[in-house]
């Protein structure tokens, strides 16, 4: 999530049950109930770990991942954890435990080809300067190896958002009206948005961004992209740009992330309608995604109306109907925005892909579940806003394991995401879940069908939230990463916060103003539409009171709005959190902890939720800098190194040592940057 603050939960006006109402019946019990749904505990990944390996350790030769197999065992972690847990820290500088190194690599601005000038401390790089370097506000990541070693990959790296203030020297330029007024400095702005794709290698201990290589490249907030599934060559992408509907122009507000296991990168336009304005009247579907009628989050609009250049690059901007049809002007402009983007980071040659069948919302992370064998793939995804929902998309073909070693990635990506079913989730209160389909014949809560208010399912992916509505799916307290465990095929999710979230309390969720979030869980039954779930652990203060500290925390784990969450393959559970704005955060900043679910089990071998008896379970890793985000995970195969992400630090970083403190009195020009964390005795990061 961006440090910007919006309220997009104001689009959803239905009457559908709220989730604390639903935990109410449930938590008391505190068991994760199975109900005979026929279970069962397969591991996610299978033999696909994060790697995507060859044959030859010196190669740099683009390679796709191992074929999954189907493991026979085990079900549970081996993983101990092997750190002591760390204080809070407010500071400049990241925190690690002892016997820990963390640096600083590819901060926004590094270049990643000739076209681009060094960093200016100054930011008085140019809008060329800027698509051709590393974006602003790196967010979620994934490591993709070019050998056996894992020494030598590439990062693909999202970024969600710009800071004006600091992309330009004395911020943007406006003239007498207001309006923005430099060309370059809005694209600029456009330039950092989007996704870098940056090739790094393992030298003498110490990863480096390999410069000018050729497969570093950027996707911005102007890249032409392919548009595919329902939604491609409709009348509803028609523009003036693409008349045909096939093509759009960029990717914004990048935040969570996913890959597939045919080696591609998957990521998520979030908070993208503030980029658009419609100042006519508004549409059904426009007022539901939150499209505003006033202006645009950071007036790129404003640079249109020009009979050169700038009348198509910034009209774009403003959907306001001006012309004789979709074909002359923009209107339809947002409707190509708000997907899972598909990115081969292996071909530069390829350009991205909008998959608009997984449904078109503010998707935050896309994750797949347990791969097997001539079964459907299904990848979840949540909805990041307060009162919105949890989908998941199951596709039309099933698994075929040799796709994973196909070098037309691409293709395959068209085989499995082109076409399927939608479902959003609703959440009983017996702690059994039922997914709900977002097609024609989808029943909705007044015992019709959603062909009563959709003319096609287009018009369903179209304004997705819309007919999630109408089915009676479960209001949501900001749902956003989720995470697959390998071990047990259990998947989790975060629920950030929802702070307005103010009646119907009770003992098993008794907080008024949920500040705090939590992570929930569930297990996916026999048939497609059923599913059993449970609340796996509360965020808090350690001295909240048992209202508020359900899961006992204490201060060497206390976290609030848990945001970025990742299993590496091992079965570790890495938390980040954004808790910035609660309590927690006037004792720690935010943070990244690690926990093994599938180890958390009770004599009779089921698994139990984080609570006061083994909460020593969860242990805080690693603590960012004064006024960031950490976000962004990722892992090479071996797994001596960690990658994450900071977000929009305050002041900071100092020097390329990320654990080196920025001195009293001294003001650096914040940059958000990848940290790499590593053992200094060269051993497995965590263990």
């Amino acid at each position: 999530m961006s440090k910007a603050t919006f309220n997009p939960t104001r689009f959803n006006k239905s009457n559908n049950t709220p989730f604390n109402e639903v935990m109410d019946a449930h938590l008391s019990r505190r068991n994760f109930v199975k109900r005979g749904l026929g279970l069962s505990a397969m591991t996610a990944f299978g033999g696909f770990g994060l790697s995507a390996c060859g044959s030859d350790n010196n190669s740099s030769t683009p390679n796709t991942p191992t074929t999954p197999t189907t493991p026979t065992a085990p079900t549970q972690s081996s993983a101990v954890l092997g750190f002591e847990s760390i204080p809070g820290s407010l500071t400049d500088a990241v925190a690690i435990p002892a016997g820990y190194s963390a640096y600083v690599l590819a901060p926004w601005g590094t270049p990643l080809n000739s076209k681009a000038a060094a960093w200016k401390d100054d930011g008085s790089n140019t809008a060329d300067d800027q698509a051709n370097s590393v974006g602003m506000h790196h967010d979620g990541m994934h490591f993709f190896p070019l050998n056996d070693a894992g020494d030598d990959g590439l990062l693909c790296i999202n970024h969600e958002y710009i800071d004006q203030d600091a992309l330009h020297p004395t911020g943007p330029t406006y003239d007498t009206d207001g309006k923005r007024s430099v060309i370059d400095e809005v694209r600029k702005e456009i330039n950092a948005h989007g996704v870098s794709v940056v090739r790094i290698k393992l030298v003498s201990g110490m990863w480096q961004v390999v410069e000018n290589d050729s497969y570093n490249r950027r996707f911005t907030g102007a890249s032409v992209m392919d548009v595919s599934g329902p939604l491609a060559y409709s009348s509803y992408l028609e523009t003036r740009y693409s008349p045909d509907g096939s093509q759009v122009r960029g990717t914004l507000n990048n935040c969570g992330n996913g890959y597939t296991p045919w080696g591609t990168y998957l990521t998520c336009e979030e908070n993208w309608p503030e980029y658009f304005v419609n100042k006519g009247e508004l549409t059904a579907v426009q007022s539901r995604t939150g499209i505003p009628n006033t202006d645009t989050r950071y007036g790129w609009n404003h640079l249109a109306g020009n009979d050169d250049e700038r009348l198509d690059e910034f009209a774009r901007f403003d959907m306001t109907p001006s012309g004789s049809s979709a074909a002359n002007d923009y209107r339809n402009e947002a409707n190509g925005h708000g997907y899972i983007v598909e990115i081969d980071p292996y071909n530069p040659n390829s350009r991205a892909v909008k998959r608009t069948a997984l449904g078109r919302f503010r998707h935050e992370g896309c994750v797949f579940g347990k791969l097997e064998e001539g079964k459907p793939l299904t990848f979840y995804s949540g909805h990041d806003s307060r009162f919105e929902y949890l989908y998941k998309f199951v596709s039309d073909a099933v698994w075929d394991a040799a796709d994973a070693n196909s070098t037309n990635r691409l293709s395959v990506g068209d085989k499995y995401m082109n076409a399927g079913t939608l479902y959003v989730a609703k959440f009983n209160e017996d702690g059994v879940g039922e997914w709900l389909p977002l097609t024609l014949d989808g029943m909705t809560t007044d015992g019709g069908t959603l062909a009563d208010s959709f003319g096609s399912l287009e018009e369903i992916i179209l304004n997705t939230a819309g007919a999630a509505d109408l089915v009676g799916a479960t209001p949501m307290d900001r749902p956003e990463w989720a995470a697959v465990d390998p071990f047990t095929g259990t998947v989790y999710l975060t629920l950030t916060n929802n702070s307005r979230r103010t009646d119907n309390t009770n003992p098993a969720n008794p907080r008024l103003n949920n500040n705090f979030g939590h992570i929930i869980r569930w297990d996916e039954g026999d048939a497609a539409t059923d599913f059993s779930w449970d609340i796996f652990v509360f965020g808090s203060p350690d001295d909240g009171d048992a209202a508020t500290n359900l899961s006992g925390l204490t201060d060497l784990n206390q976290f609030a709005s848990p945001d970025g969450l990742a299993f590496d393959p091992r079965g570790i559970l890495w938390v980040q959190t954004d808790n910035g704005a609660s309590e927690v955060g006037e004792e720690t900043n935010d943070q990244m902890l690690a926990i093994v679910p599938s180890t958390m089990v009770d004599a009779d071998g089921n698994q139990q939720v984080v609570s006061a008896d083994n909460q020593t379970q969860l242990k805080r890793f690693f603590v960012g800098p004064n006024g960031c985000e950490v976000t962004g995970f990722a892992i090479t195969p071996d797994y001596t190194s960690v990658f994450a992400n900071i977000q929009h630090p305050g002041n900071w970083p100092y020097s390329d040592k990320a654990d080196e403190a920025t001195p009293a009195g001294v003001t650096v020009r914040p940059r958000a940057a990848t940290v790499i964390i590593r053992k200094d005795d060269g051993g497995a990061v965590g263990v």
